[in-house]
């Protein structure tokens, strides 16, 4: 697989583009093939009893039951990560590792281009994750791959407390992932960051829904495609999980990125490269325009594939190549 290139756009706002090769992770991801089961027992008896055979006739677990889903994520943290202690409360949404894990890979990628194709790593990289979330992944598998400094931050006081939990109970995250509340729901970066912080990237995966109507119906499909497997198998009425503010807002993707986008403009010196997610493909040129109008120097879109999924991301710049250099002189050499 190819790694994705990146290059400084002549066309101030017009995006490129990377694509991951059908249905691969990126290659430095760890989830790579088919789950060895007897060693993630091994580590996390607990998993054993949530095992299934799938029809296919191959060790599973039923990733319809949000039990078994939770019980899973904490093994492959263990096994894969050295991550010992993992929970979230329960309604909070349970993240697919291997997919958030492919996003950070990409940064990571994306931090390579700006110096001369080696990934920078330690704790001079300094990564913000805006919406934490409860679970604290993108800190957790990016301190861990990288050893990178995070910011988490979110605007639940539940969810900054549930992470807090996660870091404060493994050795050696607290001095690594702070966590900090965003008192201000209708702004992200405004009222957050202090005047003199510095970081080299962001990362978000923003809420999909445009209310809790969409969201609900969205997760009975999820169900629903989850059943197919099995016509008799009787699906119990629950979604996936998730916090209000993790599934939905106002305007949905489309309108969050794009507050995104415009309050990032307002702090395009203090961070190297700003990202979101972008589910909807169709969003796509609307993001394109809203960047276009803030006055972004240089975008980038990354294709990712987990399986059948594709998923994508969009990251963007306001700093020109001069300071994109003396940036990394002076924060990675």
């Amino acid at each position: 697989m190819s790694t994705p290139r990146h290059r400084p756009q002549q066309k101030r706002g017009a995006p490129s583009s990377a694509k991951a090769e059908k249905g691969q992770l990126h290659p430095r991801n760890r989830h790579q093939g088919r789950y060895d089961f007897p060693a993630l027992i091994k580590a996390s008896p607990e998993l054993a009893a949530f095992v299934i055979i799938n029809p296919y006739g191959n060790e599973s677990i039923d990733f319809a039951n949000p039990a078994a889903v939770k019980v899973f994520n904490r093994a492959l943290l263990k096994q894969f990560y050295g991550i010992n202690h993992w929970d979230i409360p329960a309604g909070y949404l349970c993240p697919p590792i291997p997919g958030r894990a492919d996003y950070l890979h990409y940064l990571a990628d994306l931090l390579a281009a700006s110096n001369a194709g080696e990934v920078p790593r330690g704790a001079k990289v300094r990564a913000l994750d805006i919406g934490v979330g409860a679970n604290c992944i993108y800190p957790l598998l990016g301190n861990r791959e990288y050893a990178w400094q995070f910011l988490g931050s979110d605007i639940a006081e539940s969810a900054i407390a549930a992470a807090k939990t996660i870091v404060q109970a493994n050795p050696g995250l607290s001095d690594a992932i702070e966590l900090r509340l965003q008192a201000d729901s209708a702004h992200i970066f405004q009222g957050l960051l202090h005047s003199d912080e510095r970081f080299d990237l962001t990362l978000c995966n923003p809420p999909f829904h445009a209310s809790a109507q969409e969201a609900s119906s969205g997760s009975t499909r999820k169900w629903r495609n989850l059943g197919k497997l099995d016509p008799k198998r009787k699906l119990p009425v629950l979604n996936f999980g998730g916090q209000a503010a993790e599934l939905w807002c106002q305007g949905g993707e489309a309108a969050f990125v794009s507050r995104l986008i415009e309050e990032s403009a307002t702090v395009g010196q203090q961070v190297l490269w700003f990202s979101s997610l972008i589910s909807k493909v169709g969003n796509l040129p609307g993001v394109y325009n809203a960047l276009k109008k803030a006055g972004a120097l240089q975008v980038e879109t990354v294709e990712m594939a987990q399986g059948q999924k594709q998923s994508r991301f969009v990251a963007w710049t306001f700093q020109t190549p001069e300071q994109q250099q003396h940036w990394r002189q002076t924060r990675w050499q």
